[in-house]
C-alpha cells in the first residue's frame, strides 16, 4: 500500500502521474477517515456529475457520508435529463454549510474556476483541465492530457475492483462522449480504453436520449419562424429568428439547416437580451467559420470559433439599427460584405 502522501501542491503533482492507478487510488483513499463527512464540489455538467458519482462510490464504505453540491443552475435540457433519469442526488452550494463537512473533494474543476470555490479548503482535486494554480491540497491528480475526468474516474474504479452500476456507467460513458465531443476533440488512448470498458455496461439508448433532449416543446415555434424567414443564395442559408428565450435554440436550428446536402454555409441569428447572436456553420473544408465570424463581428463584440462552427455576440446598440428591425435580409447583407 502506498505511503500516506504529504501535502502537495500542483508543482509536484506530476509525481502522481508516474504512479500506477492503484497507487493513485490508495493515495486518494488515505486522505479520508471513517468518521469523515465528505462534500464533493462540482460545476455541474455531464463530466463533473459522472465523476462525482464515481467518487461517491469509491468512498461509500470508507467515510460516514458523501454529498454532491454545485453552485450553478442546471439549465441545459440534456443535463437536466441526465440528473432526472439517473436520479443523481444534488444539493445547491448556497444551501450547504460547507464547514459542517470535514473533507472537501473537487472534481472536474479547480479552486479558482469560480468565485464561490475560492474560499473553500479543498482536500483532494481530480481534474483534466490545464493546471491553473498552486493548490495546497492533500491529494492532487490533474491530467490535462486527458479528454475527460470521467476517464480518470474509470481508472480509479477499476483499480478498486469496483464494477460500476448501469447508472454510473451510463453517466461516465456520457461524460466522456460530451467532453471529447465523440473523440473529435483532444483525447488520449486512456480515454478510449475507459470508453470501451463502459461500452457494454452503459445504457446507450439512454445516452442517445440525453443527447437528443435539447429542445423544449415551447421552442418548436422557432423552427416555423426560421423556415418562414429562410433566405437562400449561392449555397448559403440565412435566417433571423427574432427574440429567443435562449441562444441554444439558434444552435439547434443552425445544426438542423446544416444537414441539407447542397448547403455550404448556414447563418442563423436571433436576439437574446440586448445582444444580437449569430451562429455560423460550414463544412470546415477550405473554410473557417471562426475566422469569418471574427472578421465580420470581431470589432463589434465577441466572435470566434472553430473551422466548422462559430458564434458572435454583438450589443444591439453597436449595430446602428435605429428604428429598423433586424431581418434575414439584414443578416444576408451584413455577411455578404465580408464573405
Amino acid at each position: 500500500m502506498a505511503k500516506k502522501p504529504k501535502k502537495r501542491n500542483v508543482n509536484n503533482c506530476k509525481q502522481t502521474y508516474r504512479n500506477t492507478a492503484r497507487d493513485r487510488l490508495h493515495a486518494f483513499w488515505q486522505v479520508f477517515q471513517k468518521e469523515d463527512e465528505v462534500l464533493v464540489i462540482i460545476n455541474a455538467d455531464p463530466d463533473a456529475l459522472a465523476t462525482a458519482l464515481a467518487v461517491k462510490k469509491l468512498l461509500r464504505y470508507r467515510v460516514k457520508s458523501v454529498t454532491i453540491t454545485h453552485p450553478n443552475e442546471i439549465r441545459r435540457l440534456n443535463n437536466q435529463g441526465m440528473v432526472h433519469r439517473l436520479k443523481i442526488p444534488l444539493i445547491r452550494l448556497k444551501d450547504v454549510k460547507v464547514d459542517n463537512y470535514s473533507k472537501k473533494v473537487m472534481v472536474d474543476s479547480q479552486p479558482d474556476h469560480l468565485p464561490s470555490f475560492e474560499k473553500i479548503k479543498i482536500h483532494a482535486i481530480i481534474d483534466h483541465h490545464p493546471v491553473s494554480g498552486d493548490w495546497d491540497a492533500e491529494f492532487v491528480d490533474i491530467r490535462p492530457e486527458y479528454g475527460a475526468t470521467s476517464s480518470m474516474a474509470v481508472e480509479y474504479l477499476r483499480a478498486a475492483s469496483m464494477k460500476p452500476s448501469v447508472a454510473l456507467a451510463t453517466a461516465l460513458f456520457y461524460g466522456i462522449k460530451v467532453d471529447t465531443q465523440n473523440f473529435e476533440q483532444k483525447s488520449v488512448l486512456a480515454d478510449g480504453i475507459s470508453f470501451r470498458y463502459l461500452f457494454n455496461i452503459a445504457n446507450r439508448d439512454l445516452v442517445r436520449k440525453f443527447e437528443l433532449t435539447d429542445l423544449r416543446r415551447s421552442e418548436l415555434k422557432y423552427f416555423n419562424i426560421a423556415l418562414a424567414a429562410l433566405k437562400y443564395s449561392k449555397g448559403r442559408y440565412y435566417t433571423h429568428v427574432g427574440r429567443v428565450r435562449s441562444p441554444d435554440v439558434l444552435v439547434i436550428v443552425a445544426d438542423f439547416l446544416n444537414h441539407v446536402g447542397e448547403i455550404d454555409w448556414v447563418f442563423v441569428s436571433g436576439i437574446h437580451g440586448e445582444k444580437l447572436v449569430v451562429i455560423f456553420r460550414c463544412d470546415g473544408y477550405r473554410k473557417s467559420a471562426g475566422k469569418l465570424a471574427n472578421r465580420i463581428f470581431g470589432s463589434l463584440g465577441s466572435a470566434g470559433g472553430h473551422k466548422g462552427a462559430a458564434r458572435a455576440e454583438v450589443p444591439l446598440k453597436k449595430m446602428n439599427l435605429g428604428d429598423r428591425e433586424f431581418t434575414s435580409d439584414s443578416l444576408k447583407r451584413f455577411i455578404m460584405r465580408h464573405i
